[in-house]
């Protein structure tokens, strides 16, 4: 199955839209009406894929037709009016437009002005190589046990809390299921300004300098979208559509090198497919590079290097179209030593399947031109949504969903030998020889990985060790009834990846009775000198030595929260983008309102004593 994060979290909710069911008597043509015809039989079924009917309801209906409008569910809303979309709306939030809750908290005047500099993660790993390690936190692993709520920031209208921060100049700049940006301060969580975006924003930005002195913040959308904001006001510098093929999403963070920003395409395509009139497919992942002053695309490559063609019909006499997929999910890691840019890719949606699918693409930063690739899953990987349901698009023999979803980590050893990073959706972790042309160095395999099993969002790695942590949800024996296993999944492990021994393993703890719970840790790692972070599904924080993998500390999210903007907010799992470290400062979103998790819509910051 097609598991990177964010499209097998719509994929059943596609089929929602697809399928048709009969309308209560006399609610013809109503949001009643339009919702029992193209949503019930996933939202109101307990399907795991799909945000159940009591998680719609806590979200706003300008989020839900933001959803329909431009972001992941307008190919599958294609045919409806405007009416018809806000109609559908209305009724699955089950409230009007305009009566969310007014974002307040704004800051004061007399709130000190963005200046460049100060503690900083400004980007999806801290740093061009993906790290994720913080080497200058402003706390020691003695310093968590004393850590504290020091402000909270609630989402309005949202089930999800999956925007991934980033911290510069004294902000905090988050995007939103709703498309909203922001930018809070890092010390009291006050809102400076606010940004609509056209639909969801999940990409952590990337914070950079122009040449003209000012700082500007860049963030995609999930309509595949780049925009570029002036950090300190929040005014518009740019926005491009960086591509436009079916259902085309940015979902791994734009990184920013040497004034360009590499932008990562991923294509969802395949939650079309349960329709078997629909002619899989024909969109294909891709790396592109645009001028960060101007917006202006510099050059852009697929990862499916040959463009598809008509290959003869399905079952149901539907045209079969090949090949497709390959999404790059994740955010690039930057080689500047050899003017390269990595990325790791997802499988194929249709067949024939490639050599580039599910595998790590070197590319050359100056060109796009295509360097090498090391293919971590031989053998075919093309599958899409129709596999799960048994449908003619489902490609013959299909493949394992492998994708190499999580960004590659790039580190040097002492020497001046280097080791590339890659883990996968098989639980395998990779090492290679990036000079070599991605050579394979060592493998280890963490556990039995799957549809949302393996490595999903992203590893950690200080100066001699890499931190990988291991989802392996489950759902038991029916992925369909909608309950992830309490005591399926998880665990935290430790390699040195000089050359790939096994230093130790934090085995999975147990949920312990939480309704809903998991305790898999699908989440992003964080690092800082002595101790990892690692959230779980069930929604606890924990931080572990780096010794030797014993439990510093743990946190319970799944609580409300006071806000700073007066929004009422519950944590939930912790999934997708991980915790942030700078100042002294700890940074992570609660909510995933998906996968029959927990949903919640709040932004943490916690410190020592919460001072």
């Amino acid at each position: 199955m097609t598991l990177a994060p964010s499209r097998f979290a719509v994929s059943v909710a596609a089929a929602c839209l697809l399928a048709a069911q009969p309308a209560p008597a006399g609610a013809q043509d109503s949001g009643e009406a339009l919702y029992a015809k193209r949503c019930a039989m996933c939202h109101d079924k307990d399907v795991p894929r799909a945000p159940r009917r009591d998680a719609l309801r806590l979200m706003s209906p300008e989020a839900i037709l933001g959803s329909l409008q431009g972001g992941t569910m307008a190919p599958q809303a294609a045919g409806l009016s405007l009416a018809e979309k806000r109609a559908i709306a209305v009724y699955a939030a089950g409230k009007e437009f305009g009566t969310g809750t007014a974002a307040a908290g704004r800051c004061s005047a007399s709130a000190p002005a963005f200046t460049a500099g100060g503690p900083e993660w400004a980007g999806w790993g801290a740093g061009p190589e993906n790290a994720r390690f913080q080497a200058k936190p402003g706390l020691s692993p003695a310093d968590l046990t004393k850590l504290k709520v020091r402000w909270a920031f609630g989402f309005p209208g949202s089930i999800l809390a999956y925007g991934a921060p980033v911290v510069a100049g004294g902000r905090v700049f988050v995007g939103s299921a709703g498309g909203e940006v922001y930018a809070l301060d890092l010390g009291t969580g006050c809102v400076h300004w606010s940004y609509t975006a056209e639909t969801s924003v999940r990409a952590a930005p990337s914070v950079g300098r122009l040449k003209d002195g000012r700082t500007a913040v860049f963030f995609g959308d999930q309509g595949a979208r780049l925009y570029a904001l002036d950090a300190a006001r929040g005014t518009p510098l740019w926005q491009v559509v960086v591509d436009d093929q079916i259902a085309a999403v940015i979902t791994g963070s734009p990184k920013l090198h040497d004034g360009r920003l590499f932008v990562p395409i991923s294509v969802v395509e395949d939650i079309l497919t349960p329709d078997p009139k629909y002619p899989c497919c024909r969109s294909r992942g891709a790396l592109a590079a645009v001028d960060a002053e101007t917006g202006k695309i510099l050059w852009k490559v697929h990862s499916v290097v040959d463009p598809p063609k008509k290959l003869g019909t399905t079952s149901a006499g539907t045209d079969r179209w090949g090949p497709s997929g390959a999404s790059i999910w994740n955010s690039p890691t930057i080689d500047a030593v050899k003017g390269a840019v990595y990325v790791g890719t997802g499988n194929n949606h249709s067949n024939p399947p490639t050599d580039t699918s599910d595998s790590i693409l070197a590319f050359e930063m100056a060109t796009g031109k295509l360097l090498w690739k090391q293919q971590l899953t031989p053998g075919g990987d093309a599958w899409n949504i129709a596999c799960g349901m048994n449908g003619p698009n489902c490609p013959e023999n299909p493949g394992p969903d492998h994708d190499v979803g999580a960004s590659t980590i790039l580190r040097t050893l002492p020497g001046g030998r280097r080791v590339l990073i890659a883990g996968a959706k098989s639980s395998k972790i990779h090492g290679l020889d990036p000079d070599k042309n991605g050579a394979l160095l060592w493998t280890d395999q963490l556990g039995r990985g799957g549809a949302l099993g393996g490595i999903e969002w992203g590893m950690a790695a200080d100066d001699t060790t890499v931190y990988v942590p291991l989802s392996d949800l489950s759902f038991g024996t029916d992925m369909m009834a909608g309950k992830p296993s309490p005591a399926a999944g998880g665990g935290l492990f430790a390699y040195r990846f000089a050359d790939g021994r096994r230093l130790w393993h934090a085995p999975a703890i147990a949920c312990g009775g939480r309704p809903d719970c998991s305790p898999a840790q699908s989440q992003a790692v964080t690092a800082i000198p002595g101790a990892v972070l690692s959230g779980t599904l069930g929604g606890l924080l924990r931080a572990y030595s780096t010794d030797d993998g014993r439990v510093l500390w743990e946190f319970d999210t799944v609580r409300d929260f006071e806000t700073v903007n007066g929004v009422k907010a519950r944590g939930g799992t912790l999934n997708g983008a991980g915790p942030v470290v700078a100042g002294g400062m700890v940074l992570v979103g609660s909510g995933y309102g998906r996968f029959g998790q927990t949903p919640g819509n709040v932004l943490l910051c916690l410190s020592v004593d919460g001072r």
